[in-house]
């Protein structure tokens, strides 16, 4: 299910995550250096998405199997919102980054899970025998193991466009007035 960064592709992973993309950085343009920024940004946040999501199946599939062994409060179910929580039994999730940016590829992103979700055959997770759930889980926890490395170098990547454009108002290479509003923009 992972797709692979294709080198001269272009797929925004595909350009986020080139050999190339941070050269030069320190000599780029303040606007495009902030645009690549916004882009690394918005892969983070897809790919974010689809690292939930990918775990909150886990986390069904592991509930199943917990429920199975005694644990939970009767049905899967009844379990749902408990397993689905921002914080599940194994503790916090992700490396504390906000970004209140959308993914921009919901859609795809659904679409490749329930391709995933299709193929182990974990649409109706209760008829499953405990086999299949664990070899599901066993894919699952791969995918979102590839999944959170490729999270982890997009994350390298917005962090050196941060660090370069905090390096230039450090440095005093960039104005800190050009990136306010204007009394123009703010309509007055």
């Amino acid at each position: 299910m992972s797709e692979e960064v294709l080198p001269g592709g272009h797929r925004r992973v595909d350009r986020v995550l080139a050999d190339d993309y941070l050269a030069g950085l320190g000599e780029l343009p303040l606007p495009e250096l902030r645009a690549m920024r916004i882009e690394a940004e918005q892969e983070e946040t897809d790919v974010s998405y689809l690292r939930r999501m990918l775990q909150g199946r886990m986390d069904i599939v592991q509930g199943e199997l917990a429920r199975r062994r005694g644990e939970g409060s009767g049905s899967l179910v009844d379990d749902l919102p408990r397993l689905l929580a921002d914080a599940p039994s194994g503790g916090p999730r992700g490396l504390g980054r906000h970004n209140a940016a959308e993914p921009s590829r919901a859609d795809s992103h659904r679409r490749r899970l329930e391709a995933l979700i299709a193929d182990l055959q974990l649409s109706d997770v209760p008829t499953r025998t405990d086999d299949e759930l664990t070899r599901a889980l066993t894919m699952l926890r791969d995918e979102e193991h590839m999944i959170s490395e490729r999270r982890r170098e997009i994350q390298r990547v917005v962090d050196a466009c941060h660090a370069e454009v905090a390096r230039r108002y450090r440095d005093g290479e960039a104005d800190v007035s050009d990136a306010l509003p204007t009394t123009d923009s703010l309509g007055s």
